[in-house]
């Protein structure tokens, strides 16, 4: 990952957007508030503070592939939320397969929380950390 130091990660939903941010270093990602978003359009002026703030390098962005790696509605929407960050802000955008992402978030939770109030533990947010971090894994070889 020549030339990328910092990333930063969403989880793209109709209600929410969950965010997190890490580095090529360590490949570890940290969560960051989720952005309310009104049938999958967010706050674009939250979004772009957050890319101020933090000028990653990268941002990716989950694509919710079904389990036989078919591409959803939800993923074209993904995609368009991606293509429209690219867009917006020229920043350089790549896509990662988020199938199990909830999944395990949830699981997280569970095992630090013992609470099934996900929302209120932040698992949009937590599931962009387990995006990115799989993408730093994928992209450290």
């Amino acid at each position: 990952m020549p030339n990328i130091k910092s990333a930063m990660a969403f989880d793209y939903g109709l209600r929410w957007i969950g965010c997190a941010i890490g580095q090529t270093i360590t490949g570890s990602a940290s969560a960051l508030p989720a952005l309310r978003a009104k049938d999958g359009i967010p706050r674009w002026e939250e979004i772009e503070a957050l890319l101020k703030e933090w000028r990653p390098d990268v941002v990716v962005v989950g694509l919710p592939l079904n389990m036989d790696g078919s591409e959803s509605e939800m993923c074209q929407r993904a995609r368009k939320f991606g293509n429209r960050l690219h867009g917006r802000f020229g920043v350089r955008v790549e896509f990662s397969d988020e199938r199990l992402s909830s999944f395990e978030a949830r699981g997280q939770i569970l095992e630090q929380e013992a609470s099934q109030d996900f929302k209120a533990q932040g698992v949009d947010s937590l599931s962009a950390c387990v995006i990115l971090e799989s993408w730093f894994r994928e992209h450290s070889a």
